[in-house]
């Protein structure tokens, strides 16, 4: 259970990765996620997505590390390599989509409240500490 505001900010935000990402009622894509429960006082004010698309974010995170290696490799078509697998790699387009679409929260002295495996590439807050990114390397953590 989250809070209202989550859900509709969660909902916002999963219209725009699902459309983007080509689906829609008819072509469903599947998310894992629960309640997050850690660092955030108020129960149901925090979410961790776990799975998108029969995968784990880990199985995304090295798919995508996987490609940037072979594109490290291939020369002029690297930029080739690194396109192809942005445009089939639903963790990163669910990370980056709820790091430009949403609206999470940023408690006074904190950063933006979205952490995942992508987050010292891909922001919001790319300042994030090892303890920090090691803990969220296989989910996406948001609040709201």
């Amino acid at each position: 259970m989250v809070t209202p505001e989550l859900a509709g900010e969660l909902k916002r935000v999963l219209e725009k990765f699902a459309a983007g990402a080509g689906f829609s009622e008819e072509r469903p894509v599947g998310l894992f996620f629960k309640p997050g429960i850690f660092g955030h006082h108020q129960v149901g004010r925090a979410a961790d997505i776990d799975g998108v698309g029969g995968l784990g974010l880990d199985q995304w995170k090295a798919r995508w590390n996987g490609a940037l290696r072979q594109a490290s490799r291939a020369g002029a078509d690297g930029e080739r390599i690194v396109g192809a697998e942005r445009a089939r790699n639903l963790g990163w387009r669910l990370y980056t989509t709820m790091a430009t679409e949403g609206r999470w929260s940023q408690p006074y002295g904190y950063p933006i409240q979205l952490f995942g495996p992508w987050t010292r590439s891909e922001g919001p807050w790319k300042y994030i500490s090892d303890r920090l990114l090691h803990a969220h390397r296989d989910h996406i953590h948001v609040a709201k």
